[in-house]
């Protein structure tokens, strides 16, 4: 891969000094110029008006895969210091860099990257990039987009991990189209081919009808976004230790295309945490009607839990998207997951299987979810979970 700017195009007009989030592009006898610094990340391409920078990227036969090292995470930042799902992700990437004898680290970003790295090395890496810069404080395309590809393309590592979150889905495609690699997207699985060492991603397809294993033989890094909740998170390791390495950079908020001006919040749907919930009471199609969900709710109160639902009622409107359940909603694992008025569809179970007890009401003997479920009633629901929900609360409240 190889970057250079065209002298004899180039105006001068220093958009692309501006847009370089490295600082490896310097002005000299009024043109630009690119120095060893540059990452090859990419960022300044797209804003050159009047394409002077060339940017060549290798045929696929002259990638030499055996150029590239290591496990990497790419980090996500939440509220609350580092989601969840990162820490899935350097369990099974652990899992992952020992097989293939290699170095596991972490990438975070954020305007609070090196207090994070800190405490990341808990988890397991063996080195963790800390990108720290105001302009990073909230997660946007552009700039993560930058950022990360610079490190790929400088550090090559073989295997790049991300979740299969709003944000992961936004930044992976976007990562892999700009270093011209592969992408496996909501892996359910994965694990290392021993005699090709190549990562064999894992994923429902087709509605959840059939798996695929889907390899990257000919490119790299290896990329995949992984569900939450699927992988198992490693146990905290207070003596590890890690390399924190810190990544310099530095933005000009004017040569950013998007501004963060406020956040809106839906506060009922920040009270429906499905990934983190420990109990889950949800209903599909054999609930008739919206308004029967009402009775859902009551057993979800008496319970401590939360709300799930199958993806025809959130098609139907009955209740809204953050509730789904399934393939193309939320993959949940807690500890007790009742299914009311749900048949069992491939992409629902795809998303629920994982439950440690899973508890199904059906009137339906033969319903799919029967197949999976620990413990079936056979029965009408709007009598069953009435009775289930009077009996919790006498249970509780005798406590």
């Amino acid at each position: 891969m190889n970057i250079y700017i065209d002298a004899e195009i180039c105006t001068g007009c220093q958009l692309c000094v501006k847009a370089c989030p490295y600082s490896a592009i310097e002005m000299a006898d009024g043109l630009a110029t690119i120095t060893e610094a540059c990452t090859l990340c990419g960022g300044c391409v797209s804003v050159c008006p009047v394409d002077a920078i060339i940017w060549e990227a290798p045929a696929v036969e002259e990638v030499d895969t055996s150029d590239y090292q290591g496990v990497w995470v790419i980090g996500e930042v939440g509220e609350d210091g580092l989601a969840g799902v990162t820490w899935e992700l350097l369990g099974k990437g652990r899992e992952l860099a020992e097989d293939l004898d290699t170095e596991l680290s972490l990438v975070v970003l954020g305007d609070k990257a090196g207090e994070l790295a800190q405490k990341a090395v808990q988890s397991g890496p063996d080195r963790v990039f800390a990108v720290e810069d105001a302009a990073l404080a909230r997660y946007r395309t552009g700039t993560y987009t930058d950022v990360i590809s610079g490190l790929i393309n400088k550090h090559k590592p073989e295997i790049v991990l991300f979740g299969a979150t709003e944000q992961g889905r936004d930044l992976a495609p976007r990562i892999a189209t700009r270093i011209e690699t592969g992408l496996t997207a909501d892996c359910t699985g994965l694990e290392i081919d021993p005699e090709e060492r190549l990562l064999v991603q894992t994923r429902p397809a087709f509605g959840g009808n059939i798996i695929a294993r889907i390899i990257t033989r000919n490119h790299r890094p290896q990329m995949a976004t992984v569900r939450p909740r699927v992988m198992q998170r490693l146990q905290s390791q207070p003596e590890h230790a890690a390399e924190i390495i810190e990544v310099p950079v530095s933005f000009d908020e004017d040569s950013i295309m998007t501004r963060i001006i406020d956040i809106a919040r839906d506060e009922a749907a920040g009270q429906v945490n499905l990934q983190d919930a420990e109990i889950i009471v949800s209903g599909g199609r054999g609930m008739k009607k919206p308004e029967n969900f009402a009775i859902i709710r009551e057993l979800a109160d008496a319970l401590g839990a939360v709300v799930g639902a199958s993806r025809p009622t959130v098609d139907d409107g009955w209740i809204a998207p953050y509730h789904q359940v399934g393939q193309t909603g939320s993959t949940v694992q807690p500890r007790l997951y009742i299914a009311c008025g749900i048949s069992g569809a491939v992409q629902h179970l795809a998303g629920m299987s994982g439950a440690d007890c899973i508890v199904a009401i059906n009137t339906d003997p033969a319903a799919p979810i029967f197949e999976v479920a620990h413990y079936g009633i056979v029965g009408d629901l709007f009598e069953v979970v009435p009775a289930l929900t009077e009996i919790v609360r006498e249970e509780l409240g005798s406590r």
